[in-house]
């Protein structure tokens, strides 16, 4: 069920534009917080045992995730027909999509922390990452919201719109409802070192190649003279990153801002010592500004380029 770049186009318009409605998310929550419902369940009744039942369980809760995100989305273009499907499919599509919810969560760490408000900025800043933040410093805290920004631009907008364009909406929350189990259980700790095996191999598997084009994105809008910079920073240190594919935007970010991000953190009170990414100092708060208007500039670019691609089919039709 392949869709056209066209309908991705208006996914990507409309999203940026009106987001999520905050209404809606009140009275009925979001599609993620659905299926994260369905994952918290089922990893409470099903994660005990020894390693190779949970490996076991885990790969039966991560199938059945897949089952529902991509016969929810095959089964709205079933009930309602292609006359309604064109306009459902761009509503229903933006639900996938976090290019505004990304920008607004990181904008509102800038701004306490380009006004000296550290205790606000540590608030702020905690609702996206899950790395302790009590004692952070204002560079600790551009760290973070700098690195969430780059990864999550792969996790929120680039992979949903690739799996969009591939296999249509199933294909996108598909996409999402994998992402959504690798944030929630696939982590390397005692409770879901086994039982979260298949949903974080999963998510690898599915941002494989949208990781390497949100890097090749963010450096591509690096700014004049620093594209090449940006570009030997992630082939230099996006293979260093414990993730297969987180390094790749966040070294992409690190070079394009000429700031070294990564470096030691500490979760639940456990250090976690992590790949240095980029040279030069550690980025404030001007930085996390400059990385929000990179950000946007690669949005545009993402929008153009599916412009181009819509007007190719077309015209080779």
């Amino acid at each position: 069920m392949m869709a056209h770049p066209s309908q991705l186009l208006a996914i990507l318009l409309l999203e940026a534009m009106i987001g999520y409605p905050a209404a809606l998310l009140t009275r009925v929550g979001h599609p993620v917080t659905w299926i994260g419902a369905v994952i918290a369940g089922l990893e409470e009744r099903w994660n005990y045992g020894s390693a190779r039942r949970r490996k076991v369980a885990g790969g039966a809760l991560l199938l059945v995730i897949i089952v529902l995100a991509a016969g929810s989305g095959w089964l709205v273009f079933a009930l309602l027909g292609d006359v309604f499907w064109g306009l459902l499919l761009i509503v229903a599509g933006t639900t996938g999509l976090a290019q505004r919810s990304l920008y607004d969560h990181v904008h509102a760490v800038e701004v306490p922390l380009a006004g000296g408000d550290l205790a606000a900025a540590r608030a702020a800043v905690a609702m996206v990452v899950g790395r302790d933040t009590e004692t952070m410093t204002a560079n600790d805290i551009a760290v973070a919201a700098i690195e969430t920004l780059a990864e999550s631009f792969c996790d929120g907008v680039i992979a949903p719109a690739f799996w969009f364009l591939v296999g249509g909406l199933p294909g996108l929350f598909t996409a999402k409802a994998i992402n959504t189990a690798d944030s929630m259980i696939g982590h390397r700790d005692s409770r879901y070192e086994h039982f979260g095996w298949a949903a974080a191999r999963a998510d690898d598997a599915i941002n494989l190649l949208p990781a390497r084009v949100s890097g090749l994105l963010i450096a591509a809008v690096a700014g004049q003279g620093l594209v090449s910079r940006a570009l030997a920073i992630m082939w230099r240190d996006a293979p260093g990153h414990a993730s297969p594919n987180g390094g790749w935007p966040e070294a992409a970010m690190a070079g394009a801002l000429g700031r070294r991000l990564g470096g030691p953190v500490t979760y639940a009170g456990d250090r976690a010592d992590r790949a240095w990414l980029g040279d030069g100092p550690a980025p404030g708060a001007v930085d996390l500004g400059l990385a929000l208007k990179l950000y946007r500039r690669a949005c545009l670019l993402l929008w153009a380029l599916v412009a181009l691609l819509a007007g190719a089919v077309v015209w080779a039709r």
